[in-house]
């Protein structure tokens, strides 16, 4: 038996799902979640073989959800996103149903799917480099034990380098995430965060001032008091948006 969840904000979506399901009695339906945090919890505490996921939901989109998983089950995307998003995975989910879609297209999802098994798709890396490719929010989400936590990037002051982590500094207080720098660099918008050392990338809307070390460099003064490290390379990247 095929473990399935069906993911969407929309009741009638997940009705209908729920309904062309019932023509692969083979699948089970474990649950439906109208949101992203209850589908990370339903994922983690079910776990899954196969997602129906929509990719627009408030909260939490499709994208921000899988990228919160250790574990990333099989994906038949439900959606009426952009084309430009179905070419980027369409070699990493099982299929794309483009709302509204019919029984039989509904069908051939579920034989590619059946295809796949037992491959488990799409992979950590390929959720990143779509992340990487096509941000879709103005926030980063980031789980916290049970807890997720949805932050502006405005709310962002720095965010530094921890190993194979990074500590995400807020002003709602510090998250750490298993991310690389590198990858923050290239997700967040660079008119706004940049990399000002190596171990440090930073929202200029909470640099309070420059500050020459003794010495030669220089420190960046935010918000809330922290003192950054500026390199030499950082300090002619920080300057001119400083100045605009």
């Amino acid at each position: 038996m095929i473990k399935a969840l069906i993911i969407d904000d929309e009741p009638l979506a997940c009705a209908m799902v729920a309904e062309f399901l019932g023509k692969h009695p083979d699948i089970e339906v474990l649950a439906q979640c109208h949101n992203g945090f209850d589908g990370v919890k339903a994922i983690q505490e079910l776990n899954p073989d196969l997602i129906f996921l929509d990719v627009q939901m408030p909260k939490l989109n499709g994208f921000e959800m899988l990228e919160l998983l250790d574990e990333t089950p099989a994906v038949i995307f439900t959606t009426a996103f952009d084309e430009y998003a179905m070419r980027a995975f369409d070699h990493n989910a099982a299929d794309y149903l483009l709302k509204p879609f019919s029984q039989e297209r509904f069908d051939h999802a579920i034989e590619k799917y059946k295809a796949l098994i037992p491959q488990q798709l799409p992979s950590k890396e390929t959720v990143e480099k779509f992340a990487i490719q096509y941000p879709l929010a103005d926030r980063v989400a980031i789980k916290n034990g049970s807890k997720i936590h949805v932050l502006p990037y405005d709310d962002i002051l720095v965010i530094e380098a921890d190993d194979d982590y990074v500590v995400v500094r807020t002003t709602q207080g510090a998250f750490a995430k298993k991310r690389t720098l590198s990858y923050f660099e290239s997700s967040l918008p660079s008119e706004t965060f940049v990399r000002v050392h190596r171990g440090f990338l930073v929202n200029i809307r909470h640099i309070e001032r420059l500050e020459q070390r003794s010495g030669q460099g220089y420190e960046a003064v935010l918000t809330n008091g922290q003192l950054v490290p500026v390199s030499r390379t950082g300090i002619q990247l920080v300057k001119p948006l400083l100045e605009k």
